[in-house]
Formats: C-alpha cells, structure tokens, sequence
C-alpha cells in the first residue's frame, strides 16, 4: 500500500503547536532562528506578540512544525511514497523529496509569505453543502466575477475568496442557494485566485533564484493534482500562488490507487478532511 504524507497549511495553526517537538531537533529550531531572525519557538508555544495569526508569521510557523512532526515521522516510520501537502504544506512535501534543503525553503516561505500578505484587499469563506460546480454558477449567475473558488477541500466544502464586501453579499446568495454555512476565514487576503497576481510578480526572482533539484519521490501539486515533473517545478509554484488549490481531486486520485495517509506535525485539519471525502466516495 502506498504511504502518503500530508502537510497542512495555513489555517492550522494554533498556539502551541510542535510543543512536543521543538527539543527533539534542537538543530532544526536553531537553522529556523537563525533564518528567520526570531525564536520560532517562542512564536508557536506561547505568541506572546499575537503575531500567529498574521500570514507573514504564520506560514514560516507551520513549514516549520510540519518539518519537525516530518522528521519525528521519519525515525518511527521511514521515508513515504508519496508526499503532498495543502497550498503552504507544498513546500513541506517538496522539501521531504530532497528538491531544497529545510533552510532554503524556509526562505522561500517567508518571501511568499511576505509576498502574500501584502495583497490584502480581500478575504476568503468556507462555503459547505454547496456543490462546487453549483457554487461556481451561483457566483456567475448573480454577477461575482471577482469572487472565484480558491480551495476544493472536499465535495462538501469549498474556499471562496475574493474581495470582503463581494464575500459579504455572496454569503446570503450562497445560502439560498443551499449551502448550510458560509464562514469567513481568519485570512488577510484572496489566496488562490487571480487577485494574487501581485504576490506571483514579487516572489518570482526570490524562487528562481533557488537551485530546485528533482524529487526523489512523487510529489502531487495543488496546481494539477499530479505529481511534480524534474523540471519546471518553480513555474508550478508560482501558478499555485494565484490558482486553486486542487485537495480533493489530488486526495482522490490517491484514494483510488490505494494509500494509508498520515499528516505531519500537530494538526488534524487535513485527516478530517481525508475522513470526509472517505465518506463522501462511500455513499457516491
């Protein structure tokens, strides 16, 4: 059976994360200090500035939590067959397969996430019990053209995202449309969709300015939901900054192959996920 490892992104972070983990790889903390130019540390067990929360924080928290819970997975279970992980958790995945080391792509998450932030005219929503396909006409049929699906999470749930006062009125129109919730995310800006264009533009030099090697073990991309080609991989990250995340459709094509999956670090975020679409394939 094929083992999968999957790596969260932002959204599952939470005031003490990686507690059990940090003084198991001391190296690790250290390399991420001095990258960073903060304790990490300090930031995820305990956020005494409240700047967990912030993107430009938060990403570079939760790469490294998700490499730590990576290697403590390592020595219990050995490397995976395959590795895939939600928009940020990408860089974990690619990391696992040897195609940058941890600090370089330490760098290239803060430089993302500094890039990201910066775009912050807009928001993003959870809509569920909204089919994806009848939620992506809902929002043409009543005029959101700047509203866009951002992550296909599960059948059940999609991430809207656009700007708030559109993510404002769309909610009610979502609703009546059928889906049971509309829940704006603590997100500051319309991730995923083409309102990012700026964020692609700043971090382009940053990640092509990075040797890239090729994956030593099968990597899905958000982007397509299949795996990493050898070469080519920095233009596929930079289309994952402004294009939807493809979770559902990468998790079923492993589904369907037959895999066990874990999730690395702390969080359950992704293994409720993989539960939900289980359920949802079982009763199709």
């Amino acid at each position: 059976m094929t083992r999968v490892m999957m790596f969260p992104g932002q959204g599952s972070q939470f005031v003490g994360m990686g507690r059990e983990l940090f003084a198991r790889f001391p190296e690790l903390e250290q390399e991420a200090d001095d990258v960073l130019g903060y304790s990490v540390r300090e930031l995820c067990l305990a956020d005494p500035h409240g700047r967990l929360g912030r993107t430009e924080y938060t990403q570079p928290a939760v790469y490294t939590v998700n490499a730590l819970g990576h290697r403590a997975a390592l020595a219990e279970h050995g490397l995976p067959d395959v590795a895939i992980g939600h928009s940020l958790g990408e860089y974990n995945a690619l990391e696992a397969a040897g195609v940058f080391g941890f600090g370089d792509g330490l760098r290239l998450v803060a430089a993302r996430a500094r890039a990201m932030a910066r775009v912050a005219d807009g928001g993003m929503a959870a809509v569920v019990g909204l089919d994806d396909a009848v939620l992506r006409l809902v929002l043409r049929r009543e005029g959101f053209a700047d509203v866009a699906a951002a992550n296909f999470n599960t059948w059940d749930q999609t991430v809207i995202a656009g700007p708030v006062t559109d993510l404002d009125r769309a909610a009610p129109v979502l609703l009546a449309a059928g889906a049971r919730t509309v829940r704006r995310l603590d997100v500051s800006g319309p991730f995923h969709t083409r309102h990012m264009a700026p964020a692609v533009a700043e971090f382009a030099p940053v990640l092509r300015a990075v040797a890239l090697g090729a994956p030593r073990l099968p990597v899905i991309s958000n982007r397509h939901a299949r795996p990493y080609p050898d070469a080519g991989i920095d233009g596929v990250l930079l289309e994952q900054i402004d294009h939807p995340v493809l979770w559902r459709q990468t998790v079923e094509g492993l589904l369907g192959e037959g895999a066990a999956f874990r999730e690395a670090g702390d969080s359950t975020v992704l293994t409720r996920m993989l539960r939900a679409t289980r359920r949802e394939l079982a009763a199709a």
